[in-house]
């Protein structure tokens, strides 16, 4: 009998005022921000840690506000994924991979972004990398140059990831095709230029998958994208694939409601929010 997949749900930060309210009771402190997010979801994208790499001392406050279920995917350091060759980034792969093994059991499946212009024809480069990661650290892979969506680069690359028991991103962009919001926060066209028109295949590679929903601001007009979501989150955990999903949006304070009513239609809810000790300061 097949061990259903373990499934993840959250968002692309965990820090956000207009949160208050919702994720967090009003009056909370931005340093319980993530004591309260935690209580909420399981995971968030840790995409800070492309800029720069966390002070350990910061490490150490992440892992205290959080019970033990609770997994960061950190998005691998810039000067990683967008470097001139990955094969000249041994010491800052080596740099990023140190200081995140102090999150322990709390580090989840990081994320390689690789640019637009990262190309099919880089695949044996991608390949050199893979081999210096280390295989007890989960990790996915993305790409957007288009040529990765066609064959064979596509089969390609899933071939490689597999072989290193890596998971393929997948980015959905289409609710940002479901219509404007009038006084939205950021004007949709804009958010549509910003994010890469690539295509959603759907893709469960090295035994995970990782999506990652840019939603809409008007949360009922995702409902029909949500409902396949939840469809097809279910036959991959029947699988035994292991899942994690992020919710994102445009306007961020919709970002969370979007996640929640993900997890509602999987009936899903994190595992051990309750076990952590309450951070009466944690910055």
């Amino acid at each position: 009998m097949t061990v259903p997949g373990r499934l993840r749900i959250g968002c692309a930060v965990w820090a956000y005022a207009g949160w208050l309210g919702d994720v967090y009771p009003r009056g909370t402190r931005a340093g319980d921000y993530l004591w309260h997010y935690a209580r909420r979801f399981d995971t968030v994208e840790g995409n800070t840690t492309f800029y720069a790499l966390p002070e350990a001392t910061t490490v150490a406050r992440w892992v205290a506000a959080t019970p033990e279920t609770f997994r960061f995917c950190c998005k691998v350091s810039r000067d990683i994924s967008h470097a001139t060759t990955l094969d000249a980034t041994g010491a800052a792969t080596a740099r990023f991979v140190e200081r995140l093994a102090p999150l322990g059991v709390r580090l989840g499946r990081c994320f390689l972004q690789l640019p637009p212009g990262f190309a099919p024809a880089r695949l044996a480069e991608l390949a050199r990398w893979l081999a210096r990661w280390p295989a007890t650290m989960p990790l996915a892979v993305e790409v957007r140059h288009l040529d990765w969506f066609a064959e064979p680069a596509s089969a390609a690359l899933d071939a490689l990831l597999a072989d290193h028991r890596v998971a393929r991103v997948t980015m959905d962009v289409r609710p940002l095709m479901l219509g404007d919001l009038p006084g939205a926060e950021e004007d949709l066209h804009r958010a549509r230029d910003r994010k890469p028109d690539v295509p959603c295949v759907p893709a469960a590679v090295g035994g995970a998958a990782f999506v990652r929903y840019i939603g809409h601001p008007d949360v009922p007009r995702n409902a029909a994208l949500l409902d396949g979501w939840a469809g097809r989150i279910t036959a991959w955990r029947r699988a035994g694939i292991d899942v994690d999903i992020f919710a994102h949006c445009p306007v961020e304070r919709s970002s969370p409601q979007i996640a929640a009513a993900l997890a509602a239609r999987l009936g899903h809810a994190p595992d051990g929010a309750d076990a952590a000790p309450r951070q009466t300061r944690l910055f």
